[in-house]
């Protein structure tokens, strides 16, 4: 997976293994609130 930063409010993701696949764009806070919670554990993976 790779995630792109520098884009104001929005989060890119793609699929590292297929570069020329599609990508999800998230909202910024909607982000930073998964991420937050894959950190506290809230999410599992």
């Amino acid at each position: 997976m790779e995630v792109a930063d520098g884009l104001p409010g929005v989060v890119p993701v793609r699929d590292s293994k297929a570069p020329d696949g599609p990508v999800l764009v998230f909202p910024a806070g909607s982000w930073s609130a998964f991420v937050d919670g894959l950190k506290s554990g809230r999410h599992r993976v």
